[in-house]
């Protein structure tokens, strides 16, 4: 039994939806990796360890920090700028502080420029991989462990690169949910 022309027409329209919503849904996922993967639009890369390889070759970081609007903190780096020789492990600060009298939770956004350099800044332990809660009042040194991989004098655009730009964006997020349900506790027996 053949189809018709308009039963064909309309199951050809219902698999191009499904097709199409099946990419919208993927779409992020694979911007997420595909950033992850290539460094583009300066996202960094996480490793185990630091380089086995360090160049005489040195490479300035500048260090910012800013917050969304919403956020209470304060928040900087401890140091603006430091140089050090392509493949070599560094250790940087930033500093914050809640001024408010209540706890405040965050979670920091980050990206290096140019752009370029993002798949060869790689993080080994920082203070973004996690959400990050302080007390009122509380002020705290926030570490980032880093190198700047060797590849980078061999790269295409990257090679040209001898300032890095590493930069963070806290905002505030809700407090963990055991944390939250004991402040409203709190808060209820203070009336």
């Amino acid at each position: 039994m053949a189809m018709s022309g308009e039963k064909k027409t309309v199951l050809q329209l219902v698999s191009v939806v499904f097709v199409m919503g099946g990419l919208a849904w993927a779409s992020i996922p694979f911007y997420n990796w595909f950033c992850s993967v290539t460094g583009f639009g300066g996202v960094t890369q996480v490793a185990e360890s630091g380089s086995g390889e360090i160049l005489d070759q040195t490479v300035t970081i500048r260090f910012d920090a800013s917050l969304d609007r919403n956020m209470p903190w304060q928040f900087k780096p401890v140091v603006r700028e430091m140089e050090l020789r392509i493949g070599e492990t560094a250790l940087a600060f930033y500093e914050a502080y809640n001024p408010t009298d209540r706890p405040v939770a965050g979670s920091a956004s980050y990206n290096v420029t140019p752009y370029a350099a993002g798949g060869f800044f790689n993080k080994i332990q920082c203070f973004c991989f996690d959400e990050q809660l302080l007390q009122p009042g509380e002020r705290v040194m926030m570490p980032v462990s880093f190198f700047v991989d060797p590849e980078i004098v061999t790269d295409r655009d990257a090679k040209y690169v001898h300032t890095i730009t590493l930069s963070y964006t806290f905002y505030e997020t809700d407090l963990p949910e055991g944390y939250a349900a004991l402040e409203q506790v709190q808060k209820t027996n203070m009336n």
